[in-house]
């Protein structure tokens, strides 16, 4: 009876200490903040009564589109450690996946996302079983020729139209609202990939891919099964990647190989984590506003030609000179992140 009592006794003691911990967490944390950015974005259409906010309405979806990637990329990258500059792949299958479906049988990508992101991941999944038994630089040189073999791939295969690709029909909404549709899927695309990343990073799951990221040696050691959990982490990347893909391909009213399976897309998703704080919340949608940002403002000031890229190099580079760990990491690191930008 006693030991019973004792044992009560401990789980109460640790339950107040979690709360405690619980408590001291959110003194330094914003749980508003991201919510109210969600709000706002979920509200800002409706300015399309006063005005015409296309432009911004674009800018802000294809910033979503970015957050959704960098975002499920950071699972795998940032979690796990494991640098993929391969992960357009997923964004094409979703997007061939979804687009094929949309073109053949007139069923919206929107609706379909899900199901290609499914089918990214499982893909996500056999690949992982074969590219993740090697580790750092020969992972990210089998990264880039997953790309080089998939472009290939679409590019002669003459079911979803080769080269040249495949037309997709345009929604019937007038000009002013068309880009509605596609604007609040890629909103709650987005608030779900950093919700998912969120419980990801604070479950037992979450824990291993950081332990395998510190060292996958030691964790093997203390029992994780490390195989099984990276080769998850990558489709679950995997699966954010293709959704985002699945109704990128529908807004732009055409699928093909030179719009999914260009590096840039990839190097983005990295830059973007790396930027913002690879392995955080924040990170990711910090760092695809910023270089979504960048990119804009040099291109309508210095056009669109190589000099707008090294600008944007210039600054990303300059970044990492004072921010090395990415913009929420370096601050949090030195204990001085706003509490706005404390999503972890």
């Amino acid at each position: 009876m006693m030991s019973v009592q004792n044992t009560s006794d401990i789980l109460q003691q640790r339950r107040a200490y979690n709360e405690s911990l619980a408590a001291a967490a959110d003194t330094v944390r914003a749980p508003w903040f991201p919510l109210t950015v969600l709000a706002v974005l979920l509200a800002f259409p409706a300015l399309q009564f006063v005005g015409n906010y296309n432009y911004v309405l674009h800018l802000l979806l294809y910033t979503a589109c970015y957050v959704v990637m960098a975002s499920g990329w950071n699972i795998l990258g940032g979690f796990a450690g494991y640098i993929s500059l391969g992960h357009n792949v997923f964004f094409a299958v979703g997007g061939y996946f979804a687009g094929m479906i949309f073109a053949r049988y007139g069923i919206s990508t929107i609706a379909l996302a899900p199901l290609a992101g499914l089918a990214a991941g499982a893909l996500g999944y056999l690949i992982g079983l074969i590219t993740l038994r090697v580790r750092g630089p020969s992972f990210i040189i089998s990264s880039l020729a997953l790309v080089m073999i998939f472009r290939i791939l679409f590019e002669n295969w003459d079911f979803v139209g080769g080269a040249a690709g495949v037309s997709l029909k345009a929604n019937d909404l007038p000009v002013q609202w068309a880009k509605l549709p596609y604007y609040y899927a890629f909103v709650v695309m987005a608030a779900f990939a950093v919700w998912a990343s969120y419980r990801i990073r604070h479950s037992k799951f979450g824990l291993g891919l950081r332990a395998i990221s510190k060292d996958e040696i030691k964790s093997e050691s203390a029992g994780i099964d490390t195989r099984f959990y990276k080769v998850l982490a990558f489709a679950i990347s995997a699966f954010f990647v293709g959704m985002a893909g699945a109704v990128w391909g529908e807004y732009l009213t055409y699928i093909r190989p030179n719009i999914f399976l260009v590096i840039l897309i990839s190097v983005n998703m990295v830059l973007m984590c790396i930027l913002g704080g690879k392995g955080t919340i924040a990170g990711p949608v910090i760092g695809a506003i910023l270089i979504v940002a960048f990119n804009e403002f040099f291109v309508a000031t210095l056009g669109a030609s190589e000099i707008n890229i090294l600008a944007t190099g210039l600054i990303m580079m300059l970044a990492l000179m004072f921010f090395p760990l990415g913009i929420v990491g370096t601050l949090a690191k030195h204990r001085k992140l706003p509490r706005v930008l404390n999503w972890d």
